[in-house]
């Protein structure tokens, strides 16, 4: 088990690849410091460390892609706070980071809600797309929550939908699509949602909708709502 700061980074140093680096930039991830870590020796190396959450703001304060993907999976959510939150967000400098985080973390944490309707309005591009991200991890995570829940997403969405900034406009079908494939009655929201995107002067809203509908209206879709 990893018992501080200088482990952990050697640990993860010692999984780095120099070349997933350099692969990085296909996928657009353009991070200031990174190992080059996969996915899986991550996720092995926070089942080792266990929930610490002093150790997660630290590895988080190296400002390295990797150890602050470490960090959003082994936090503490009951212990993270909304002043973290907001801090870690305005930090965002990838597609990557902000989705670990909202996937890994955010998404479990009493703000939840709140954040993904309010970072869905600001004009920052990852925390905009962190907004739509933790919509996505919602629809996915929260097996219990109430459709009136999602149902105020599915306004963010369309409002947003023109938005032509790739990392946003992809969060934004992301959302759309995760939130479609809830359940029946959220189906339909969705698709007439994405309907409304489509009619909308935009590139960005017309490539959301056509994106979406194609999977939420699809066979596969609609077998596993009706079984």
């Amino acid at each position: 088990m990893l018992v501080d700061l200088e482990k952990a980074l050697a640990q993860l140093r010692s999984l780095g690849h120099p070349a997933n680096v350099a692969g990085m930039e296909r996928f657009g991830i353009r991070a200031r410091k990174a190992l080059g870590v996969p996915t899986p020796d991550l996720r092995r190396l926070a089942r080792q460390t266990g929930k610490d959450h002093q150790l997660a703001r630290q590895l988080w304060a190296t400002e390295i892609l990797d150890a602050r993907a470490l960090a959003s999976l082994i936090d503490d959510p009951g212990r993270v706070t909304e002043a973290q939150m907001e801090r870690w967000v305005k930090q965002f400098d990838s597609w990557a980071i902000c989705d670990a985080c909202c996937l890994n973390l955010f998404d479990k944490t009493p703000f939840a809600y709140a954040k993904a309707v309010e970072w869905s309005a600001r004009p920052e591009e990852f925390v905009k797309r962190a907004g739509f991200a933790l919509m996505a991890a919602l629809a996915v995570h929260d097996k219990k929550a109430p459709d009136r829940k999602f149902v105020q997403f599915l306004s963010q969405a369309k409002r947003e939908s023109t938005d032509e900034r790739n990392f946003v406009r992809k969060a934004v079908n992301w959302a759309l699509r995760q939130i479609g494939k809830r359940n029946p009655a959220l189906n339909r929201r969705a698709i007439q949602t994405a309907k409304a995107v489509h009619s909308l002067n935009s590139r960005s809203a017309r490539w959301i909708a056509a994106d979406a509908l194609r999977e939420l209206t699809s066979e596969a879709v609609q077998k596993r709502l009706r079984s």
